[in-house]
């Protein structure tokens, strides 16, 4: 679940982000909410707190119509460092009070599950700008994109701590970047680099340190700026529902929602913002 060692050299995101009490911090401009992950003296380790106050910030995010596109990074000099250990400590040694109470794990009584981001009908991009670990890496996983600092330090951990492949990422792992090398990845334990990391397929786009936010808030705004809200929400659900899917049921569906797409405001504008050789201008979505 966590390897707090896994550290990179990045500054801080922010000032804001260092002086918050807040465990995650979301500002919005041009389209693009940044989403923060503050817990800089502990990597941003997973807590209950931080799981519960991010995946609220991800639904209103999924209800605001200034919002078009999300970026989730993390304070200090790590994305995420997995769960918290003293949460971990707690559950290796019986203590379910401090763990979070029986029976509950270290998401606590939040009942969303760790592929929440999924359900969001918004791109969400992860900036990983140092640290990703254990639940941390499952965390990035869940998000549709990821960019990473060329010396972030990737690796699953989990059977460094006589655990399992957890949170789905036995699903997600091995769909972007193979069996062989998912298995590679889980059974080792081993700490992956940022350019590694993309040349596996395991994140889009590997990034100078200390550039990795700019860059994805970028290509966010690109996303905010020029593509239909519609037309990705409906892309998100295609991409992972047709996973399960046989191939004719996919383009069976496909055609159903281009049919659907034909007669939608946003076909037209787009359309006509090609032809008038404009930017476009699109509703936020419904």
């Amino acid at each position: 679940m966590s390897e707090e060692g896994a550290v990179s050299e990045e500054s801080a995101v922010s000032e804001e982000s260092a002086v918050s009490g807040e465990v995650v911090l979301m500002s919005v401009q041009e389209g693009v909410a940044l989403v923060t992950l503050n817990r800089p003296d502990r990597l941003n380790a997973w807590t209950p707190e931080l799981q519960t106050r991010l995946f609220d910030l991800f639904e209103e995010c999924g209800s605001r119509d200034d919002v078009r596109a999300i970026v989730l990074t993390g304070a200090g000099r790590g994305f995420c460092a997995g769960a918290d250990m003293a949460n971990l400590e707690a559950l290796s040694s019986g203590d379910g009070e401090r763990a979070g109470g029986e029976g509950r794990s270290v998401a606590g009584e939040d009942t969303r599950p760790v592929t929440f981001p999924l359900q969001i009908p918004k791109p969400i991009i992860a900036a990983v700008n140092g640290a990703c670990a254990g639940l941390g890496l499952v965390l990035a996983l869940m998000c549709d994109l990821r960019f990473a600092a060329a010396d972030a330090k990737f690796t699953t951990a989990f059977a460094r701590r006589g655990l399992v492949a957890e949170h789905g990422i036995s699903w997600m792992l091995p769909w972007l970047v193979g069996p062989a090398r998912a298995l590679d990845l889980l059974l080792s334990g081993r700490v992956v680099l940022g350019e590694e990391a993309a040349a596996l397929g395991l994140v889009n786009r590997s990034v100078s340190p200390g550039h990795v936010v700019e860059e994805a808030v970028s290509y966010a705004q690109m996303l905010a700026r020029e593509c239909s809200p519609a037309s990705m929400a409906a892309m998100k659900r295609q991409v992972y529902r047709d996973r399960g899917r046989s191939l004719d049921d996919a383009r069976a569906d496909a055609d159903r929602l281009m049919l659907e797409s034909f007669a939608g405001a946003d076909f037209g504008e787009g359309v006509r913002s090609f032809l008038e050789r404009r930017a476009p201008t699109f509703e936020p979505l419904r």
